[in-house]
């Protein structure tokens, strides 16, 4: 998997041309018998190899073996549609699984916020606590010195009793508010209690959805994997069977011409022996009827080249009219197909990966510059999915981009997506709206960078796809 170095999408890979020089067919025509005796010898060592076996039983176990590969092709083509629905259901699940990976991605998020408020609220109220403990304290170490003086030692004090009376009532007062505070000081210590609580059932769930995260990560690249097994399958299988059935198709070739000249050369030689015998018997015949048979011969000649030609005008009038009415019967189903294939633009919202907008289509980037894309920043190793259906025409590291990946779509959209940790298709790639294809880097906070364009200027990719053509588009 990863970039690869393939054809871009929609170039077949058709077999050259060979070119044959002018005069080549000519001499290949006048020094056949070369070849023909060379073949044979070709032909007679195979056979001496294959116990003796003639040109045409070899001919006729190379068409078997081409005939056994013909049904082979059609087993494989068969088993290819059954590859490519499973295949396609693959491609569902990927797209089911993404999604469900952005889902628990969007609830960790959200309960890490929840923990790291939890978080601080404990250690707020604590704080709190703490200075509430050491004022009741200092109260009560007050109170109990108080306590501890006997009152004939209050009456002997040197200070008078109106100072000992406003002490005593200065005590009175204190008692309900230092009883108040300490049943608040319970009340604190309760809710401290139960935020813990929620504290750790908190981070017992962000644990847990954590865990489920690491498994939806798992199976998505356990079925990337199945994707690209059964890609090359069924590549190779086919490239396997075709190898050999073009060398079988050239080997009954050669067979087929070897016989098809033996035979012409065998006729030949009967026919001249059958006319030079011919011409021995009805030598005097032949010219005692030569002049009638002349002159027959040049009527006969006079009559069948007028019917020729009357032919010829009759036959050359039918064709124009049918060529005129195949030619307007190709108009009208090149019209009917052009409409029919003419697809409808595509549209709607899809973010390669979840996570936060920092840099929207228009802002300063980090470097100053006016962002011509998105930047998402993504968790680690997020899944990254095509925002839009289309054709892998780029995949692999640019330049200073690190590896970036470009997506064709039809009605001339293209998606450039920079910031991969890994890519997980290749060039030529047909891929769903929503399939995987890569993984964010599986550390820190990455950045994933989206350029959507059409007809090579770049449009807000928020916006989605199908928004107005041009520059500008903020």
């Amino acid at each position: 998997m990863g970039a690869g170095r393939d054809h871009p999408a929609g170039v077949a890979l058709l077999p050259l041309p060979v070119s044959v020089p002018q005069g080549a067919g000519r001499r290949r025509a006048l020094s056949w018998r070369p070849a023909l005796l060379t073949v044979a010898l070709l032909v007679i060592s195979a056979a001496a190899a294959a116990q003796t076996e003639s040109p045409g039983q070899t001919l006729k176990r190379v068409e078997q073996d081409l005939q056994t590969d013909k049904a082979l092709q059609r087993q494989l083509d068969r088993q290819s549609q059954t590859l490519q629905k499973e295949l396609d259901e693959l491609r569902d699940r990927l797209v089911g699984l993404a999604d469900q990976e952005r889902a628990q991605e969007d609830e960790l998020a959200h309960l890490e916020e929840s923990l790291t408020a939890l978080e601080t609220q404990e250690r707020n109220q604590a704080e709190k606590l703490e200075g509430e403990r050491q004022q009741i304290a200092a109260l009560l170490a007050a109170l109990q010195r108080v306590a501890r003086i006997p009152p004939e030692a209050a009456l002997a004090r040197p200070d008078g009793p109106v100072d000992t009376l406003r002490s005593a009532l200065l005590l009175r007062d204190t008692v309900p508010a230092l009883r108040a505070r300490a049943d608040a000081l319970a009340q604190a210590l309760t809710r401290l209690a139960e935020t813990r609580e929620a504290l750790q059932a908190q981070r017992s769930r962000t644990y847990a959805a954590r865990l489920t995260l690491i498994d939806r990560q798992k199976e998505i690249g356990q079925l990337v994997a199945r994707r690209e097994e059964l890609s090359r399958q069924t590549e190779e299988e086919r490239q396997q069977v075709a190898q050999r059935t073009a060398r079988l198709t050239g080997q009954a070739a050669d067979l087929r011409q070897l016989m098809d000249r033996i035979e012409a050369e065998r006729r030949a030689a009967a026919a001249m022996a059958a006319k030079r015998e011919a011409e021995r018997l009805e030598a005097e015949r032949r010219e005692a009827e030569r002049r009638l048979a002349e002159q027959r011969a040049a009527e006969q000649r006079q009559a069948e080249q007028k019917l020729a030609e009357q032919k010829a005008a009759e036959q050359r009038a039918a064709e124009q009219k049918l060529a005129d009415q195949r030619a307007s019967e190709q108009r009208a189903r090149a019209e009917t197909e052009t409409a029919r294939a003419a697809p409808s633009p595509p549209t709607g919202e899809r973010l390669p990966v979840g996570g936060r907008v920092t840099v929207r289509y228009g802002e300063a980037d980090r470097y100053g510059a006016t962002s011509r894309g998105v930047t998402i920043q993504a968790r680690a190793g997020s899944t990254v999915v095509s925002p839009q259906a289309g054709t892998i025409v780029f995949a692999g590291p640019f330049r200073g981009y690190g590896q970036i990946l470009i997506v064709e779509h039809s009605h001339g959209y293209h998606s450039l997506i920079a910031g991969f940790g890994r890519i997980d298709t290749a060039v030529g790639r047909r891929v769903a709206t929503g399939e995987p294809i890569g993984l964010m880097p599986a550390d820190g906070s990455p950045d994933l960078y989206f350029e959507l364009r059409r007809h090579g200027q770049p449009i807000n990719p928020q916006r989605g796809f199908g928004a107005p053509e041009g520059k500008g588009q903020g």
